[in-house]
């Protein structure tokens, strides 16, 4: 094995960055066994001639599709806490070996956060709670008071090891007051109250640019179609559009906010939503895009999206594994389905559900996730990397922001997706899809190299 990216303590850094500077192919693999953990091998692979009777992935960067805007996960209120409950001294470490991309550092690129809290944070809040029959029309009492424990000052730290990084945010529920049930949980938001929530978001916005953070886009609703969860809220796709077309646009052009506004935030069995939005012109002049999570439906559904709205772009914001997960099912699936489908299928980012939980998988809120195993178990200063930090580590740490899809073909059994990044590297994150070790060219203005990944394994080849 070679270097070991991801693990606090890990030896030979000097040595794997000076292996990446050699000429030829590098290689970063991970196996279902766990043997190899995003581990940088010791041999560079040299361009030759084709194996002859082996399957053959090209690479051609003369055809390119959509940029990338980062890689990571959602940044939920209870990781923060987690985060926070951690010495000054190993916070910093782990911060750094997720955010920085140089070294053994993985680079992650990309972060949702929650407007209010999400179902995983340790209770359930809004920016602008009353008491019970009162309402707030000029948010007066607007306060991220929740917010300034703990999520800032955790974003403030990840923007001085990278700031850069953009940010997403996305509310679970409106203000109690504003919905048509006086509840965090399901109801819908009233329309007397479209205008009062649009200044909600802009206050958000206006807010967090005065600690230093820039929000780079919102979406709308998380999960508008499941009311279910705490908090949460139903909002129909006629429902978004008029919220959109009415309020929400007008009133970040009134704000001069550049904000991208992003709709659906929900499963892939239903692309008619941002669809419907889409085609409604007055709605989607604000639109710059839809969010999808993969909990139903087919991640090809995308692609239909994009068909019907080329314009437009599309992001893939939420997946979760279940605890207690199994590695070698998990990790296979994330990359094949969202790290491999999803960039195959337009998206511009791949976010995992959620960046930490304890060893219970708390905090979360009375009715929120009791079962969402983070990227990273905490427990207090100790740290277990799970499936999902390697399946983001496998993206972010070489596609970087600003780096283009290019084609490549897939050959049975060895789902792949290749990138070019700004420095004009080319990136090709290959799964052996098979119950078996498999040998496979790659293919790369007319040179070839010959490799091979273990049975279930993932690769991220990286070359100049």
């Amino acid at each position: 094995m070679g270097v070991l990216l991801g693990n606090v303590g890990c030896q030979n850094k000097q040595a794997g960055q000076e292996t990446e500077k050699e000429a030829g192919v590098q290689l970063w693999l991970t196996t279902p066994d766990k043997s190899d953990l995003f581990e940088h091998q010791d041999t560079v692979l040299a361009f030759s001639k084709a194996t002859a009777g082996q399957p053959s992935i090209q690479v051609n960067e003369k055809q390119t599709y959509q940029e990338i805007d980062g890689f990571g996960y959602t940044l939920t209120g209870g990781s923060a806490l987690l985060l926070n409950q951690m010495g000054a001294t190993e916070r910093a470490a782990l911060l750094k070996e997720l955010f920085a991309a140089d070294g053994n550092n993985i680079g992650v690129s990309y972060l949702r956060v929650s407007i209010g809290a999400s179902d995983l944070d340790s209770q359930v809040f809004s920016y602008s709670d009353l008491t019970a029959g009162q309402s707030d029309p000029k948010l007066e009492k607007f306060s991220l008071a929740h917010d300034q424990a703990y999520l800032i000052p955790v974003l403030k730290e990840i923007l001085a090891i990278n700031p850069e990084i953009k940010i997403l945010g996305s509310p679970w529920s409106p203000p109690a007051w504003m919905k048509t049930n006086n509840n965090s949980k399901g109801g819908s938001l009233k329309p007397e109250w479209y205008n009062a929530y649009a200044q909600y978001f802009v206050k958000y916005i206006k807010g967090m640019q005065a600690e230093g953070i820039r929000i780079d886009a919102i979406t709308i609703q998380n999960e508008p179609l499941h009311p279910g969860n705490n908090p949460s809220l139903l909002m129909l796709p006629e429902e978004q559009a008029a919220f959109i077309k009415k309020s929400l646009g007008p009133a970040f052009k009134a704000a001069n906010l550049n904000t991208k506004i992003i709709i659906y935030d929900h499963n892939a069995d239903r692309p008619d939503y941002p669809i419907t939005i889409l085609n409604d012109l007055e709605a989607k002049q604000y639109v710059d895009g839809s969010a999808f999570h993969l909990y139903a439906g087919n991640i090809e559904a995308l692609t239909k999206v994009h068909e019907a709205h080329p314009d437009k772009n599309l992001y893939f914001t939420e997946q979760w594994t279940g605890a207690p997960g199994n590695f070698a099912g998990d990790f296979g699936w994330h990359i094949r389905t969202l790290i491999i489908g999803a960039t195959r299928n337009w998206a511009r980012t791949v976010l995992e559900w959620n960046l930490a939980a304890d060893p219970q998988q708390q905090p979360y809120t009375p009715g929120g996730c009791t079962q969402c195993l983070g990227a990273l178990t905490l427990d207090g200063n100790k740290v277990t990397r799970n499936s999902p930090y390697y399946v983001i580590a496998h993206a972010a740490k070489f596609v970087r922001p600003g780096s283009v899809r290019i084609e490549s073909n897939i050959p049975e059994k060895l789902p792949n997706v290749a990138f070019k990044t700004p420095e004009n590297q080319k990136v090709l994150i290959v799964q052996n899809d098979s119950s078996a070790a498999q040998s496979f060219n790659i293919g790369y203005q007319g040179k070839t190299i010959t490799t091979s990944l273990p049975a279930g394994a993932t690769g991220t080849f990286v070359w100049q």
